[in-house]
């Protein structure tokens, strides 16, 4: 007997409700499921069809049905599968972001030489990072590897070390749970609540379920942090009114250390998401990096199509040539758009 495609929306319906509550399945329940629009009685005779082909299985009499271990495979499989069909462009992506980071130091090194200011370009930074999906994988009985995705298409491997062996059954089922419960949250929308229905589903596995849950978030965390190129540091030195000894030193540290540049990231992309004028200019005490006082600063940012955001900066005397920098950053955020986009 086949699996037709409504046998496989009621098996997922069967399986995502048992997942969340921990109790057998009527077809009352199914039938409330908002992707299908089945009568009860509809929904009892699949059911008796997966219940034959192994893939449910009805405790005790007049029970619900709660999945087998076929169902969970076919669940995982199905997750799996999915997962598969944007493997490929996740490969690209992650490969794009590799080239991203030798593609934005060369930003910020031919803006500097072309301009004769100091310049800096962030990576690409997200709100809120969100998990794509995690894959448990059984590398021996001592260790698990989780390979953690997170928004923007970055991985993380995780070797997890486990005290007692875990059974295929066990590693599939935590596919399973870690996928279904986290799927698409971010750090603040895993909750106290949700961890301990996750514990309660993992049973005597929750020791297991705690090292994962603390490798994910330290995935989503690190997947946040954002990189600073710069380029043209000892261009400053070229104007007079920055040479000064003292000064010279605060913006050479600032432009080496690359820490304080931070705020002036920022506050570019909170005045742009107030503004949506795409560029910024800070005049000597309207900078928000305290270093920089004597400079002035112009910013843009460049948007990626997945939703990741960035700044480009100058960084000049007070006399810099503004109508240049301004129309060099437009041109420049233009293009980094069509690469990017070229490369989606």
């Amino acid at each position: 007997m086949e699996l037709n495609d409504r046998k496989k929306l009621i098996l997922k319906a069967i399986i995502a409700n048992y997942l969340e509550t921990g109790e057998p399945v009527g077809s009352r329940t199914i039938a409330k499921h908002p992707d299908l629009n089945l009568s009860s009685a509809t929904i009892r005779n699949e059911m008796a069809d997966l219940e034959d082909m192994g893939f449910i299985l009805q405790p005790h009499t007049s029970a619900g049905r709660i999945p087998s271990d076929a169902g969970y495979r076919f669940y995982v499989d199905q997750l799996m599968s999915e997962r598969d069909n944007e493997y490929e462009e996740k490969q690209a992506l992650i490969q794009r972001v590799d080239k991203m980071e030798v593609l934005l130091k060369q930003v910020a090194n031919v803006l500097a030489s072309s301009t004769n200011y100091a310049t800096m370009v962030s990576s690409p930074h997200y709100q809120n990072v969100t998990l794509k999906f995690v894959q448990l994988s059984q590398v021996d009985h001592e260790h698990l590897l989780a390979v953690i995705v997170t928004q923007g298409n970055i991985v993380k491997n995780k070797m997890i070390q486990v005290e007692e062996p875990l059974s295929n059954e066990d590693v599939l089922k935590l596919n399973v749970l870690l996928n279904t419960f986290l799927q698409g949250l971010s750090l603040q929308d895993i909750n106290l609540a949700l961890i301990q229905t996750m514990r309660d589903q993992a049973g005597i596995r929750q020791d297991v379920l705690e090292r994962i849950l603390e490798e994910i978030a330290k995935a989503i965390h690190d997947a946040d942090h954002m990189e600073i190129y710069t380029g043209g540091a000892t261009n400053i030195l070229k104007y007079p009114e920055l040479g000064n000894p003292d000064t010279a030193t605060e913006l050479l540290d600032t432009l080496v250390e690359k820490k304080a540049l931070t705020q002036l990231v920022d506050s570019t992309l909170e005045s742009d998401s107030d503004n949506h004028t795409g560029i910024q200019v800070y005049i000597g005490e309207e900078s928000p990096v305290k270093n920089m006082k004597d400079c002035s600063i112009v910013t843009a940012t460049y948007e990626l199509a997945e939703g990741g955001t960035g700044t480009v900066g100058i960084i000049g005397p007070k006399r810099m040539d503004y109508k240049k920098v301004v129309k060099t950053l437009k041109n420049l955020t233009e293009e980094l758009d069509d690469i990017f986009k070229d490369k989606s």
